[in-house]
Protein backbone atom coordinates (compact mmCIF):
# COMPACT_ATOMS: atom_id res chain seq x y z
CA UNK A 1 0.00 0.00 0.00
CA UNK A 2 1.18 3.61 -0.68
CA UNK A 3 -0.34 6.80 0.61
CA UNK A 4 0.28 9.99 -0.95
CA UNK A 5 0.04 13.39 -0.02
CA UNK A 6 0.09 16.32 -1.80
CA UNK A 7 0.64 20.61 -0.86
CA UNK A 8 1.26 23.32 -2.02
CA UNK A 9 -1.96 24.88 -3.57
CA UNK A 10 -3.00 28.21 -3.63
CA UNK A 11 -4.89 31.29 -5.36
CA UNK A 12 -2.10 33.10 -7.65
CA UNK A 13 -2.78 35.65 -10.05
CA UNK A 14 -2.70 35.34 -13.40
CA UNK A 15 0.88 35.16 -14.70
CA UNK A 16 2.64 33.72 -11.45
CA UNK A 17 4.35 30.10 -9.84
CA UNK A 18 3.40 27.65 -7.87
CA UNK A 19 5.50 24.83 -6.90
CA UNK A 20 3.60 21.39 -5.73
CA UNK A 21 4.51 18.61 -3.76
CA UNK A 22 3.61 15.45 -3.30
CA UNK A 23 5.77 12.83 -0.54
CA UNK A 24 4.91 8.80 -0.86
CA UNK A 25 4.99 6.65 2.25
CA UNK A 26 4.74 3.17 2.65
CA UNK A 27 5.85 0.62 -0.27
CA UNK A 28 7.14 3.28 -2.53
CA UNK A 29 9.72 1.25 -3.32
CA UNK A 30 7.85 -0.84 -6.09
CA UNK A 31 6.91 2.36 -7.92
CA UNK A 32 7.90 2.56 -11.27
CA UNK A 33 6.26 5.75 -12.13
CA UNK A 34 4.95 9.32 -10.65
CA UNK A 35 2.42 11.88 -12.18
CA UNK A 36 0.59 14.80 -11.45
CA UNK A 37 -3.31 14.93 -12.63
CA UNK A 38 -5.75 17.74 -12.37
CA UNK A 39 -9.32 17.71 -13.21
CA UNK A 40 -11.55 21.50 -13.50
CA UNK A 41 -14.89 21.64 -12.50
CA UNK A 42 -17.43 19.89 -15.27
CA UNK A 43 -14.31 18.31 -16.81
CA UNK A 44 -12.78 14.93 -16.78
CA UNK A 45 -9.56 14.39 -15.25
CA UNK A 46 -6.72 15.07 -17.67
CA UNK A 47 -2.94 13.99 -17.34
CA UNK A 48 -0.49 16.82 -16.70
CA UNK A 49 3.10 15.98 -16.55
CA UNK A 50 4.82 12.21 -15.62
CA UNK A 51 8.23 10.79 -14.82
CA UNK A 52 9.30 7.00 -15.47
CA UNK A 53 11.96 6.10 -13.06
CA UNK A 54 11.96 9.83 -12.39
CA UNK A 55 13.91 10.47 -15.02
CA UNK A 56 11.64 9.96 -18.75
CA UNK A 57 9.34 12.76 -18.34
CA UNK A 58 6.78 13.60 -20.46
CA UNK A 59 4.39 16.59 -20.60
CA UNK A 60 0.73 16.93 -21.77
CA UNK A 61 0.66 20.24 -24.86
CA UNK A 62 -1.05 22.78 -22.41
CA UNK A 63 1.68 22.99 -20.11
CA UNK A 64 4.63 22.54 -22.15
CA UNK A 65 7.14 24.76 -21.50
CA UNK A 66 5.48 26.56 -18.31
CA UNK A 67 5.38 22.83 -15.89
CA UNK A 68 8.41 20.86 -14.80
CA UNK A 69 7.78 18.09 -12.99
CA UNK A 70 10.82 16.53 -11.04
CA UNK A 71 11.65 13.71 -8.71
CA UNK A 72 12.51 15.13 -5.27
CA UNK A 73 15.26 11.67 -4.98
CA UNK A 74 17.94 11.30 -6.94
CA UNK A 75 18.05 7.67 -5.64
CA UNK A 76 14.70 6.17 -5.57
CA UNK A 77 11.47 7.91 -6.67
CA UNK A 78 8.89 8.54 -4.00
CA UNK A 79 8.75 12.22 -4.11
CA UNK A 80 8.08 14.30 -6.83
CA UNK A 81 7.35 18.12 -7.81
CA UNK A 82 5.54 20.45 -10.00
CA UNK A 83 6.99 23.63 -10.91
CA UNK A 84 3.63 25.68 -12.51
CA UNK A 85 5.33 29.04 -14.04
CA UNK A 86 2.94 31.59 -15.88
CA UNK A 87 -0.19 30.34 -14.64
CA UNK A 88 -3.68 30.70 -16.43
CA UNK A 89 -7.18 30.64 -15.65
CA UNK A 90 -7.46 27.25 -17.66
CA UNK A 91 -4.89 26.63 -15.08
CA UNK A 92 -7.07 26.02 -11.92
CA UNK A 93 -8.03 22.77 -11.24
CA UNK A 94 -7.56 20.59 -8.43
CA UNK A 95 -4.38 18.83 -8.84
CA UNK A 96 -3.87 14.93 -8.07
CA UNK A 97 -0.52 13.20 -7.52
CA UNK A 98 -0.54 9.43 -8.64
CA UNK A 99 1.79 6.97 -8.56
CA UNK A 100 2.04 3.78 -10.60
CA UNK A 101 3.68 0.31 -9.82
CA UNK A 102 3.76 -1.23 -13.35
CA UNK A 103 0.39 -0.83 -15.19
CA UNK A 104 -1.86 -2.38 -12.76
CA UNK A 105 -1.52 -1.08 -9.33
CA UNK A 106 -2.13 2.52 -9.26
CA UNK A 107 -2.48 5.08 -6.05
CA UNK A 108 -4.06 8.48 -5.73
CA UNK A 109 -3.55 11.58 -3.67
CA UNK A 110 -6.52 13.59 -1.78
CA UNK A 111 -5.70 16.46 -3.86
CA UNK A 112 -4.69 20.19 -3.68
CA UNK A 113 -6.65 22.85 -5.42
CA UNK A 114 -4.92 25.70 -7.30
CA UNK A 115 -6.79 28.97 -8.27
CA UNK A 116 -5.81 31.02 -10.59
CA UNK A 117 -7.30 34.30 -10.86
CA UNK A 118 -7.21 38.08 -10.64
Amino acid sequence: QVTLVESGGDLVQPGGSLRLSCVGSGRTDRLTSMAWYRQAPGKRRELVAETVGGRRNTYADAVKGRFTISSDDAKRLHAISLQMNSLAPEDTAVYYCNAKIGRAVEYWGQGTQVTVSA
